[in-house]
C-alpha cells in the first residue's frame, strides 16, 4: 500500500510522464482492484484505446443513468464490441426507482444535481467499494474545477484516483485520433463536442468552450463524479445541495470495507 508521501511524489513524477506510461504503472500496481469509468463519447476515445492495448480485459464502467441519448448507448455497443472490451453497465439502486419514476420528467431540471447523485455519484460509489484504484479521462482544460486537480489523488477512504490525461489538452486529443484513426461519437459532427445525458446537452457552435453545452444556461458544470460530492456517501450530508423533497428517503450510507 502506498502511503500518502509517496502518492504525491508519484503524481509529481507522473506531470512529464506519457498517459500511456502511468496507465501501465496502475495496472501493474493495483491490479486487478482497478477500473476505468468512461461516458463514451468521442473524449473518451484516447484512453480507452491506451487502456485496452496494454490490458485488454480492464474493467470498464459506464453510467446508464436512463436519460442518454440513443446515438450514445449504440456506440457504447459498437466500441465494446469492435474493441472487445469488459464493459460494465452501472444504474441507479432500485431503492430510488419509486421516486425517480414520479420525476422521471422534471428529475434533470428541477434538481441536476440529485439527479447526478441518484444516476452516476452513488452507483460508481458502490462500484469502488471493492477498487484500490480508478482511472479516469479527466483533463485540467476541461473546467475550473479540473484545473486543480492531480493525476494521483488519494480518497478519504483510501481509493486512488489516476488521471493520465490530465496535461493533456483538446488538442492533444484531436491530434491522437488522427494519429490513431480512432471513431468519433456519431452527434460529434452535429455540434455536439461533449455529451452527458439527452436533458442535459445541446449542441454548440464551433468557437464555443468545448463543455458550453453541458447544463447550458445553469450554474452547473460537474456532475459530482470529479467534486466533493464524491466524498458523501451518506445522503444526509448533501440535503443543502438539492432542490427536491427527499425526505422520504431513508438513510443511506455506501461502506467501503
Amino acid at each position: 500500500m502506498l502511503t500518502p508521501l509517496e502518492i504525491e511524489r508519484l503524481s509529481e513524477e507522473f506531470e512529464t510522464k506519457t498517459p500511456q506510461e502511468i496507465i501501465a504503472w496502475a495496472v501493474d500496481t493495483f491490479w486487478p482492484q482497478i477500473t476505468l469509468s468512461s461516458s463514451f463519447q468521442t473524449q473518451s476515445m484516447p484512453l480507452l484505446y491506451m487502456a485496452s492495448q496494454i490490458r485488454r480485459d480492464i474493467l470498464i464502467l459506464f453510467l446508464d443513468t436512463g436519460y442518454h441519448f440513443w446515438e450514445t448507448l449504440i456506440f457504447r455497443e459498437q466500441i465494446a464490441a469492435e474493441w472487445q472490451l469488459n464493459v460494465l453497465d452501472l444504474y441507479r439502486d432500485s431503492r430510488w426507482d419509486s421516486f425517480a419514476r414520479r420525476q422521471t420528467r422534471a428529475l434533470p431540471f428541477a434538481d441536476p444535481n440529485l439527479c447526478c447523485f441518484m444516476h452516476k455519484v452513488e452507483p460508481m460509489q458502490k462500484a469502488m467499494k471493492d477498487m484500490l484504484a480508478w482511472i479516469s479521462g479527466i483533463r485540467r482544460d476541461q473546467t475550473s474545477v479540473r484545473a486543480h486537480a492531480k493525476i494521483l489523488e488519494l480518497q478519504e477512504d483510501g481509493l486512488i484516483k489516476i488521471n493520465p490525461l490530465l496535461n493533456w489538452t483538446k488538442d492533444d486529443v484531436k491530434r491522437y485520433m488522427e494519429e490513431n484513426n480512432l471513431p468519433t461519437h456519431p452527434l460529434l459532427e452535429k455540434g455536439y463536442r461533449s455529451i452527458g445525458c439527452a436533458p442535459c446537452t445541446i449542441a454548440i457552435g464551433v468557437n464555443d468552450d468545448e463543455r458550453a453545452g453541458r447544463w447550458s444556461g445553469r450554474s452547473k458544470i460537474e456532475c459530482g463524479l470529479h467534486t466533493d460530492m464524491f466524498t458523501h456517501s451518506d445522503i444526509s450530508k448533501l440535503q443543502n445541495d438539492f432542490h427536491l423533497d427527499i425526505s422520504s428517503m431513508e438513510r443511506r450510507r455506501v461502506p467501503r470495507e
